[in-house]
C-alpha cells in the first residue's frame, strides 16, 4: 500500500508551470538569472498559445528546488500587474 504525501490545503498547488517571475521567487533569484538559466539549457520552458513563455515545474525540481523548504508565504508571493502597450 502506498501512502500519498499530505498537502497542507493553505499552501497553494504548483501546475505543470510558473511564470518566469514566480520561477524566479521561488529560486530566489532574479528574472534575468531565470532568462540566463533557459538560453543555458538548464531550464526548460513551454509557450502559450498567447506567445508567454513558463517554467516547467519538474525543470525547477532537477536545478534544486523543493516545495516544502519554502515556507507558504515563498510560494504566495503576488506580483504587481504590468501594462504593456501594444
Amino acid at each position: 500500500m502506498s501512502t500519498q504525501p499530505q498537502i497542507s490545503s493553505d499552501e497553494p498547488k504548483l501546475g505543470r508551470s510558473v511564470s518566469i517571475e514566480h520561477a524566479a521567487a521561488l529560486l530566489n533569484v532574479s528574472r534575468r538569472t531565470i532568462y540566463n538559466r533557459i538560453r543555458e539549457g538548464r531550464l526548460q520552458t513551454i509557450r502559450t498559445i498567447g506567445g508567454s513563455q513558463r517554467v516547467l515545474v519538474e525543470a525547477l525540481v532537477e536545478v534544486g528546488f523543493r516545495s516544502q523548504a519554502f515556507p507558504a508565504s515563498a510560494s504566495q508571493v503576488s506580483f504587481p500587474a504590468r501594462v504593456t502597450a501594444r
